[in-house]
């Protein structure tokens, strides 16, 4: 099989028109105060609930408080009790049956409250593979808009992250919208 670069290579040598990039130098959407405008979006707009650290929060309790039935929590962030390191995980597969995943994200846009997540861990089904899903985000990485979060990204060694905002929704035909259907049923987003 081709690499990706070998892919993407193979396409640009096809194309046969070419078109100008848009100008982006518009303004872009500011919020007065961005972190009260994430937490606004994030507990209607994107179904995710909103813990704010105070000073002298354990996160441990606070993860523990927000799940108190979790028999599984995965996770490698330093200061994190899990009871699974992904990091030692074989198989993503050895992951199924994780009721709570905890990462850290690194930005986050006040907009339509998506959190940048790097794939800091060795397997990315982490993410994906949990039924409830706990982001902790630092409240001064807080941005107003995808422009700014876009520009803030560094990409981690291991080339993948994903924005998330809330947990899987899917609705069909007849309207009956359905969480979870393709990945975690909730999340819970720890502003610190």
């Amino acid at each position: 099989m081709a690499t990706k670069e070998t892919i993407l290579s193979n396409l640009r040598k096809n194309v046969r028109e070419k078109y100008e990039k848009p100008d982006l130098s518009f303004a872009k959407l500011k919020f007065d105060d961005p972190v009260a405008q994430f937490i606004q979006t994030a507990t209607t707009s994107a179904g995710a609930s909103v813990i704010e650290m105070k000073d002298g929060d354990d996160i441990n309790d606070l993860i523990r408080r927000a799940y108190p039935n979790a028999k599984v929590i995965t996770s490698n962030v330093p200061g994190v009790k899990a009871d699974r390191n992904p990091d030692e995980t074989e198989k993503p597969q050895d992951l199924d049956g994780t009721d709570v995943t905890v990462v850290e994200g690194t930005i986050a846009c006040a907009e339509n409250a998506c959190v940048w997540i790097p794939q800091t861990m060795k397997q990315r089904a982490e993410i994906f593979i949990c039924e409830y899903l706990v982001i902790i985000v630092d409240r001064k990485n807080i941005v107003s808009n995808m422009h700014d979060a876009y520009s803030r990204i560094e990409m981690p060694e291991m080339g993948f992250g994903a924005f998330i905002s809330g947990p899987s929704k899917t609705a069909d035909i007849e309207q009956a919208l359905v969480y979870g259907a393709q990945s975690f049923c909730g999340v819970t987003i720890i502003l610190r």
